[in-house]
C-alpha cells in the first residue's frame, strides 16, 4: 500500500508538472509585444547588458527562458513532493494496516483450544471494523461447533460405555460362579441381548445422524412424492408395543397431506417423533397425530403434528430438546432412549427444506410440528 501511495503521488505530480508546462508554453505564445518593425531590447539584471532582438526573436528567448526555469525548479520541487507523499504514504498505510496485522496475529495463535479468542477491535465503524466483528463472528460459532462436537463424542463415549459395562459385568459375574444354573445362563443372556440391541440401537442412530449431516447441502439420495399419511400405520406399529405395556393410545386423523422427498426418512420421522411421545408420557397418557395442509400454491405446506401428554416440560427447555443427548430438557438421564430421536428430526426435515416447530403444552407434554413442502399435485388438487 505505501508503494501504491508513492506511485499515486507521483502520478499525480507528474500530471500537476505536464499541464503547469502545456499551460504556460500557451501563455507565453500569446504575450502581445510591438508589432512595429523596431527591435525590442532586453535588459540582463545580472549582467547590465542590452540585447535587441526583433519581436518574434524575443517571443521565443522568454518562452525558452521560462521553461526551463519551470522545469528546473519544478522537477526538484516534485522530488521533494514525492519524498514527502512516500513517507506520508507508508505512514498512512501502517496505521490503516494495523488492524489488519491484528486480525492475522489473532489467526496465527488460534487452534482448537484457543478458539475462545477475539479480536475485539473497537474504533470507528468501518471496514475494517466490519471484518474484525465478522471474524469474531465466525470465531463464535466455531468455538460452538467444537464445543458441541466434544459433547457429542463424550455423551456417545458415554452411551455404550454403558450397556458394554453391563454385558462385560453380566459375563465375569456369571462365569466367575462354578454353579451357574441354566435359569442364571438365560437370565444373563436376555440381559445380555437388551444391553446389545441398546447398543445397536445407538449406532444405528449416530450413523443416520452422521449421514444426514455429511450430506448437508449436498440433496436426498431418494427424492419422490409420499403420502405422509401412508407412513404413520407403520410409525405406529413400531411404537405400539410399548404404547400397549404403559396403557398409552395412540390415535391418528386428519387430511391426506402428501410431499416429495425420502419415504425411509420421512417415515422415521413420524416414528421418532411417536416414539418419543410414547416414551416420555405418563402411565395411561395419550398420543395424537394429526395431518393438514396450510397456506396457498407454492407455498402450501403438509404439516404432520404430533401431540402427547406427558410430564411438565418448562418452555424455555424445549429448543434444548432437539440437541444431541437430550432427554426431557435434562441430558443424559433417564432409563430408556440415547436422546438422539428429535436431532434426528431434524436434521430429516431441514434435508428435506422443511421447518419444525415444538411448544410446551400447559397440562404437561409437547407439541411438535413439521412443515414439508406440499407436492405440486397436492396443491393444484387442492386449489381446484
Amino acid at each position: 500500500m505505501a508503494l501504491l501511495y508513492g506511485a499515486l503521488v507521483l502520478l499525480i505530480g507528474a500530471a500537476l508538472l505536464a499541464t503547469s508546462y502545456i499551460l504556460l508554453d500557451r501563455a507565453l505564445t500569446q504575450i502581445a509585444l510591438p508589432s512595429n518593425p523596431g527591435d525590442v531590447t532586453i535588459v540582463d539584471n545580472a549582467t547590465q547588458t542590452r540585447t535587441l532582438w526583433n519581436p518574434s526573436e524575443a517571443r521565443e528567448v522568454m518562452r525558452t527562458d521560462a521553461l526551463h526555469y519551470l522545469l528546473n525548479n519544478g522537477l526538484l520541487y516534485f522530488g521533494v513532493i514525492v519524498l514527502i507523499g512516500s513517507i506520508g504514504g507508508y505512514l498512512l498505510a501502517r496505521q490503516a494496516l494495523r488492524p489488519v496485522a491484528r486480525i492475522t496475529a489473532t489467526a496465527k495463535q488460534l487452534s482448537t483450544n484457543t478458539l475462545n479468542e477475539r479480536i475485539g477491535l473497537g474504533g470507528p465503524d468501518d471496514e475494517l471494523r466490519e471484518l474484525a466483528d465478522t471474524f469474531d463472528e465466525m470465531l463464535g460459532r466455531l468455538d460452538a461447533a467444537f464445543g458441541s462436537q466434544k459433547r457429542f463424542v463424550a455423551n456417545a463415549s458415554h452411551e455404550l460405555r454403558t450397556p458394554l459395562a453391563v454385558i462385560q459385568t453380566e459375563l465375569d459375574v456369571t462365569l466367575s460362579d462354578p454353579d451357574t444354573t441354566a435359569e442364571e445362563l438365560r437370565r444373563m443372556g436376555e440381559v445380555v441381548r437388551d444391553a446389545t440391541n441398546r447398543a445397536q440401537r445407538l449406532v444405528d442412530a449416530l450413523l443416520a445422524l452422521a449421514r444426514l449431516q455429511g450430506r448437508e447441502g449436498q440433496g436426498l439420495e431418494v427424492s419422490e412424492p409420499v403420502v405422509l399419511n401412508e407412513l404413520i400405520p407403520n410409525a405406529v406399529a413400531a411404537a405400539q408395543a410399548e404404547a400397549a405395556v404403559r396403557g398409552i393410545t395412540i390415535t391418528a386423523e386428519g387430511d391426506p397431506v402428501s410431499t416429495t422427498g425420502d419415504p425411509r426418512l420421512l417415515e422415521r420421522v413420524i416414528g421418532n417423533l411417536v416414539e418419543n411421545g410414547v416414551r416420555y408420557n405418563v402411565p395411561g397418557g395419550w398420543v395424537k397425530i394429526h395431518t393438514e395442509s396450510e397456506g396457498i400454491g407454492p407455498s402450501r405446506v403438509s404439516k404432520v403434528i404430533v401431540t402427547n401428554s406427558g410430564i411438565s416440560v418448562q418452555p424455555e427447555e424445549v429448543d434444548g430438546l432437539f440437541d444431541a443427548f437430550r432427554r426431557g430438557g435434562r441430558a443424559r438421564t433417564g432409563q430408556r432412549g440415547a436422546g438422539l430421536g428429535l436431532s434426528i428430526v431434524r436434521a430429516i426435515v431441514d434435508a428435506h427444506h422443511g421447518s419444525i416447530d415444538a411448544a410446551a403444552l400447559p397440562a404437561g407434554g409437547l407439541q411438535v410440528a413439521i412443515a414439508l413442502p406440499a407436492t405440486a399435485n397436492q396443491a393444484a388438487t387442492l386449489i381446484g
